[in-house]
């Protein structure tokens, strides 16, 4: 069995005990070789030891997680990400596409956190970028959104999408530049994301920015054209969610 060193850091005694426990208990292939509950302790540590994985907790006591990143830059760890049941947090995450644990979490959700950082599934430096900007403006609408498809990740500005169109429990991005992404995830989790983006579901297979809109054509059951000259139905039932919102565009 091939086995890991483990590094934790938690500024709450309880929580850091406790994940340790659990990590000890039910994953013995993995060896924690510190724990630390500060950015400072923590960045400290981590220039001496360097550690396979690291279980990060996002609000420290004296800063968050990412001071630590920005301290020791050239960390190789897999990083395991914990947070509290913060919405603002889950929702950078989500935008992030970047997995974690979230508080107080269930041992189903430590080992597929662990068994994705053993198969070396990292985020790049600009998902960290796109969670690190959420996380400290929550009041703020994310501009990015990381997407995942079978081959890298890809970072793209929520303004330079056209339209998503749902394939069974894949959704494929339509770019401004013609680009065409391919993710693993279903419409409805990304009509329930981008809704505070002017973003409509205007079919059970199609979601549109409202702001590509050129023309809404009311024969043939309804459909809209959009500024790339693409037609995309609206379904009877969102018909006149879409005549409302086209009425009130400013």
């Amino acid at each position: 069995m091939k086995t890991y060193t483990a590094i934790v850091v938690d500024d709450i005694p309880e929580a850091l005990q406790m994940l340790c426990k659990d990590v000890e208990k039910y994953h013995p292939e993995i060896e924690i070789i510190g724990k630390a509950n500060s950015v400072i302790s923590a960045a400290k540590l981590l220039q001496k030891r360097h550690p396979d994985i690291l279980f990060l907790d996002i609000m420290l006591g004296d800063g968050t997680g990412f001071d630590i990143l920005e301290i020791v830059p050239n960390l190789r760890s897999k990083i395991i990400f914990v947070t509290a049941s913060d919405e603002y947090a889950i929702k950078a995450f989500k935008f992030a596409a970047i997995d974690y644990i979230l508080k107080p979490y269930a041992n189903e959700d430590l080992a597929n956190a662990i068994k994705k950082a053993k198969e070396q599934m990292q985020p790049n430096k600009e998902q960290i970028a796109v969670l690190q900007d959420s996380i400290k403006n929550p009041n703020r609408i994310s501009q990015k959104i990381s997407l995942h498809t079978s081959e890298k990740i890809i970072v793209v500005q929520i303004s330079e999408i056209l339209r998503c169109k749902s394939d069974n429990n894949y959704t494929t991005f339509y770019l401004e530049n013609k680009q065409k992404i391919l993710v693993s995830k279903t419409l409805k989790y990304y009509a329930d994301m981008l809704k505070e983006h002017q973003f409509l579901r205007v079919h059970q297979s199609h979601l549109i920015n409202i702001k590509y809109i050129k023309e809404f054509i009311k024969s043939d059951g309804g459909y809209l054209i959009l500024k790339d000259r693409t037609n995309i139905p609206v379904s009877v039932r969102k018909r006149n969610e879409v005549v409302e919102t086209l009425n009130n565009l400013k």
